[in-house]
């Protein structure tokens, strides 16, 4: 195993995550209030230094999501992203007004491509918009961080005049993001260097890292920014982000961790709870989590080569380069089953991971009872499943009340449907080409609407042929997209739910849809 640097020589990384904002942008990862306030809170619990809450401006739900999350953290900064518009980052004030310690985060496009296309403004106007945006922020808060939105697309001797510009208008932390996800390590590197070495003030703040994933190079590009003097990362929990994602929250803080002998930092993360972290905003944006998903994939710790598994029996560190506990992973055990009172699942949640309300846990505990009369096994990723449906439709107006479906190989099939909408109870047949189309057919001819089915996938949640399905479905209604999931040992009940949850979101995201003109400055 590496050995680790002495503190004295780990210089301090400090890690801002972004799954609130950048993240929750990525189509079809809308969390509720509950939600954000959920993961806020486990973010602010585990060590992030800086969680940005939302985007206040955009909407009405995303100013109530940034001031409470405010209101409530106890450790993090809060920040609030706002374009270099007035009313943004007077917004952004606003919605961090109330936390221990607040930031505002400004931005404005430095490429040619950018303020040629985009912004349609020359460099001079845009050095102008820099110095009175960010002065209007210092105003506000002490802490301001600025953004250079594709700076790795901006020539250098303009990017520096940008840097020196926010710096002195009061700018206390200035990110250089890889906005495209177009940089390799050694040009991002380079630019770091390059950047502080010319910006006669550059020691006066704090270097940011940025990175997506389009090339798949995010880790690669932030550790190397950090190489170049970056001493914070901008981060989601899962990678979640814009188009390929961004860099990942646990990548980042286990290579550091892992690598100490190459990369002489720290952060204050505690790493046993990045498990429990992904889990929990997995389940928030109904976002599956990839199987070979380095740090908390299904197969991270998984060994099925028999070479491997050799070396594994004879030593772990033959094939393992961090423990499972290191990331909080509990092994999976099938010691639930309907024999397991209240005491024994309360437990068995708590080394998942999983805390639950009161009511919340009376609701799923009733459930695990169900599926445990079902199923000769109940595996930890069951309970997962209950859990994850729990949180998805606690606040649904549509819900399923009863499925029978007649199939086989001569159709049509059939379905009936019984729906519980709005305190009354509905009932609908219909026919399809297949079990499915006719299951949503009932559903369209009870709740019309015109989303568009774009994704349904099915995999099976644990092994055997009394396994719980797991149905994704995504649905899109005009630019809203919003996917859903459903577990039940019922394919068809799981495939019900699932879309059923899907349009419970759209109808809520519409209910809070009250975004401004996203005109630029």
């Amino acid at each position: 195993m590496s050995t680790t640097s002495p503190a004295s020589a780990r210089d301090r990384v400090l890690i801002f995550d972004t799954t609130l904002r950048d993240g929750e942008q990525c189509p079809g990862a809308t969390m509720t209030l509950d939600e954000k306030l959920a993961v806020a809170e486990l973010l602010d619990t585990m060590g992030v230094d800086i969680i940005e809450a939302g985007f206040p401006i955009a909407s009405i739900g995303d100013f109530e999501a940034v001031s409470e999350i405010a209101r409530r953290s106890k450790r993090a900064v809060i920040a609030g992203l706002a374009r270099a518009i007035p009313a943004d980052i007077a917004r952004a004030g606003e919605a961090v007004r109330h936390a221990q310690r607040g930031r505002i985060h400004t931005f404005v496009s430095t490429s040619p491509i950018h303020l040629a296309y985009q912004m349609r403004k020359s460099e001079d106007e845009v050095v102008e918009i820099i110095l009175r945006t960010v002065a209007q922020a210092r105003d506000l808060v002490e802490d301001v961080e600025w953004s250079a939105m594709d700076a790795t697309r901006t020539g250098i001797d303009y990017l520096c005049r940008c840097v020196e510009a926010a710096i002195k208008a009061g700018a206390t932390t200035i990110n250089l993001p890889d906005t495209v996800g177009y940089a390799t390590p050694t040009e991002y590197r380079a630019m770091f260097e390059a950047v502080r070495e010319r910006v006669p003030n550059s020691d006066k703040a704090i270097f940011s890292v940025h990175c997506h994933n389009d090339l798949g190079l995010a880790i690669a590009n932030s550790l190397a920014g950090i190489e170049g003097g970056a001493r914070q990362v901008e981060c989601t929990v899962n990678g979640i982000g814009e188009r390929a994602g961004n860099a990942a929250l646990e990548e980042i803080v286990m290579a550091i961790r892992t690598r100490a002998d190459a990369l002489p930092y720290e952060t204050g993360i505690e790493s046993t709870m990045l498990t429990r972290a992904s889990k929990l905003v997995s389940h928030a944006t109904n976002f599956p989590v990839q199987f070979n998903k380095a740090i908390v994939g299904r197969n991270a710790f998984a060994h099925e080569s028999g070479i491997h598994q050799d070396g594994m029996l004879k030593h772990a560190e033959t094939y393992e380069i961090m423990t499972p506990a290191s990331v909080g992973l509990t092994k999976t055990s099938l010691v639930m089953g309907k024999h397991s009172g209240r005491a024994a699942f309360r437990s068995k949640l708590g080394e998942l991971g999983l805390h639950l309300s009161d009511n919340q846990f009376q609701d799923v505990f009733e459930r695990f009872k169900a599926l445990a009369d079902r199923k000769k096994h109940v595996y930890d990723e069951d309970i997962e499943a209950l859990v994850d449906e729990n949180l998805a439709t606690a606040h649904d107006r549509i819900r399923l009340v009863s499925l029978s479906v007649i199939a086989g190989t001569h159709g049509p099939q059939r379905a009936t449907l019984k729906l519980a909408m709005d305190g009354r109870t509905l009932t609908e047949e219909a026919d399809g080409n297949g079990p499915v189309d006719a299951v949503f057919n009932a559903i369209h001819a009870l709740v019309p609407h015109e989303a568009v089915l774009e994704l349904y996938q099915v995999h099976a949640v644990t092994e055997g042929t009394d396994a719980q399905a797991e149905v994704s479905v995504r649905l899109k209604d005009g630019e809203r997209g919003v996917t859903a999931r459903g577990a039940d040992p019922d394919t068809l009940v799981a495939s019900a739910k699932a879309y059923l949850s899907a349009l419970n979101k759209l109808a809520a995201s519409a209910r809070r849809l009250h975004a401004q003109d996203p005109a630029t400055a």
